[in-house]
């Protein structure tokens, strides 16, 4: 049986020490045929480290003897590329830099430094010893790629240097999330050093005669780089290239070959509908562009649930890996300044309560053009927070982003001292909807909770307000799957709560809410209410008439469908009834 690979990225160990490996070296070739300088753009977890470090592995020239030990059984093995093993490889990893402002930069200087003598020792047979000497009386990173690079090294080894620079952009990200704009402009604009360090790649690209033939950078963002670069001219972005878009990620049969192989290990019981049912929902549908054919899934959580699974002999608890949810925190900058919710926040909720945006994702944009809504979008993409569905339209790919979303508004709530529910009375209520069909006590709380907490109210603008903060918190627990702007029988339902049969099979009750609302200025009637009420019982019936949804609860005894509808006036709920049908 094959060693499970989560949270490994180390392509030699992988390799070599008998883990599962989803070969992707085909995709070596098409690197090699374009641009000598890249750089690739995924979300977090998403295999770019293992991606580079195959590059890196690959072209490395104190490999070359072994290449076909290496990479045996994998594709590249019997097609070698003109490249293959021709290279001084330069590796740096921005991951582990400290980004506290009053350490950033010496803490980039010496973790760069630390993989400059490291090259040194590595290629101390193949390089000259004047540069060798030169390059031990440095301590700036600067000065070291400055000797580097320049056409002595190439001009006496007849080799030249791949530098690959993995989470470019990670550091700064974080320095954005906990910190400030400030602290960022200052690193990446004027005399800031990180800037001065792409000026150093920047002219090392453009020398002709410039030892460094190839570079290769991953990241999350092109935000940091356009900013450090004045315009992203330093690489070509291939981030949106169709022919790379399952470079990092799973396609669905490589996706059903992981389950076969640990299927038939007995690590994992669970049938391959039930198994393709829960990975699609969660972890699926990411597109790169808009012209790939392919949809992929998240690697880290694919190997995640594998990982969970063996441990506890049944599906997680948490389908979110942990690592996943501490990198998606870092989102609050993007909605909070100086305390209070800005443009992008209702960006945000509009593309949660549409489920998809029209647009078209930008390869490059700086921080301070982001509040722009196109670049927020553009942004968002990178994130994974919401992927290509079409041509020019976008949507939240999965049922983690979903719920991930939904935590945010959550904590940007709370964070802000907007709304706070008592979430342990709302977690105990949620659970007797799910089991009992108990759902009055759990709406009526939180319609109490918005009518009591008067701070909300200034973000009560219309239906689609309520609509998405209902179900960001009837999303704190995983015994339903919160779904809005549901498909419906050829309707959208404003939240459809799917009961999570596959993970907990003693959930009763799911539930279809179709919301109504009256603005506060608008009075009140008999009439007008009584019109309210028919068009939301006439929605529910078509709503309940959907076929899926009806095969869904027919192939369970105990499985039952309830209709509720509500009307609100403003931030009061007036009404709230059971359809009977």
């Amino acid at each position: 049986m094959k060693k499970i690979p989560y949270g490994q990225s180390d392509i030699i160990k992988i390799l070599q020490k008998n883990y599962y490996y989803v070969d992707k070296t085909h995709f070596i070739p098409l690197i090699e045929e374009s641009d000598e300088f890249l750089i690739f753009l995924r979300p977090r977890r998403f295999g770019k480290s293992l991606w580079l470090a195959t590059l890196a592995t690959y072209y490395d020239i104190k490999n070359k003897e072994r290449l076909h030990e290496i990479f045996k059984d994998t594709w590249i093995a019997n097609n070698f590329t003109p490249e293959a093993g021709e290279y001084f490889v330069l590796r740096f990893n921005f991951s582990a830099i400290n980004p506290h402002p009053d350490k950033v930069q010496q803490s980039f200087n010496i973790r760069c430094m630390q993989e400059v003598r490291s090259f040194i020792r590595r290629y101390s047979d193949f390089l000259p010893s004047f540069l060798i000497n030169e390059l031990q009386q440095v301590d700036q990173i600067d000065d070291a790629l400055s000797l580097l690079f320049s056409p002595d090294l190439y001009s006496t080894t007849n080799h030249k240097v791949y530098l690959f620079i993995d989470e470019y952009d990670n550091f700064t990200n974080t320095i954005l999330s906990s910190y400030s704009h400030s602290t960022y402009h200052d690193l990446t604009h004027g005399e800031g050093f990180f800037r001065y360090f792409f000026n150093i790649l920047k002219a090392a690209t453009t020398g002709p005669d410039a030892s460094l033939g190839k570079l290769f950078i991953t990241g999350v963002s092109p935000i940091t780089l356009d900013d450090v670069t004045s315009g992203f001219n330093i690489c070509t972005n291939i981030s949106l290239v169709p022919q790379f878009n399952e470079v990092a990620g799973f396609t669905e049969d490589e996706v059903v070959k992981i389950w076969r192989h640990y299927y038939e290990h007995e690590v994992i019981d669970i049938d391959q509908r039930s198994y393709l049912d829960i990975v699609q929902q969660w972890y699926n549908n990411y597109k790169f562009s808009p012209d790939a054919t392919q949809y992929i899934y998240n690697p880290d959580m694919i190997f995640y649930f594998i990982a969970q699974y063996r441990y506890y002999q049944h599906i997680p608890e948490e389908l979110i890996d942990h690592n996943v949810r501490t990198d998606y925190r870092k989102l609050r900058h993007l909605v909070v300044i100086d305390r209070q919710l800005n443009g992008n926040f209702s960006i945000l909720q509009e593309i949660m309560n549409k489920g998809v945006i029209e647009g078209k994702v930008e390869d490059s944009f700086p921080l301070e053009s982001l509040a722009e809504e196109e670049n927020f979008i553009s942004h968002l993409f990178y994130l994974g927070l919401v992927s290509y569905t079409g041509k020019n339209t976008l949507n939240i790919p999965n049922q983690t982003v979903w719920k991930l979303l939904f935590r945010h508004i959550r904590d940007a709530y709370k964070d802000l001292d907007i709304f706070r529910p008592g979430i342990w009375k709302l977690q105990k209520l949620i659970r007797d909807m799910a089991y009992q069909g108990q759902w009055e006590p759990c709406l009526e709380f939180l319609a109490n909770e918005l009518k009591n907490q008067t701070t909300i109210r200034d973000y009560i603008t219309g239906e689609h307000s309520i609509k998405l903060l209902l179900a960001a918190y009837l999303n704190i627990l995983d015994v339903f799957i919160v779904h809005t702007e549901k498909e419906a029988n050829k309707g959208f339902a404003d939240i459809y709560l799917e009961p999570f049969w596959e993970k907990d099979e003693a959930i009763c009750y799911g539930y279809l809410i179709e919301l109504k609302y009256i603005p506060r200025s608008e009075k009140i009637s008999s009439d007008l209410l009584a019109k309210k009420r028919e068009e939301a019982k006439k929605q529910l019936k078509i709503y309940m008439e959907d076929e899926k949804i009806k095969r869904k609860f027919a192939a369970r005894k105990d499985g039952k469908l309830k209709a509720i509808y509500q009307v609100w006036h403003g931030w009061e709920l007036i009404l709230s009834l059971e359809y009977g049908g």
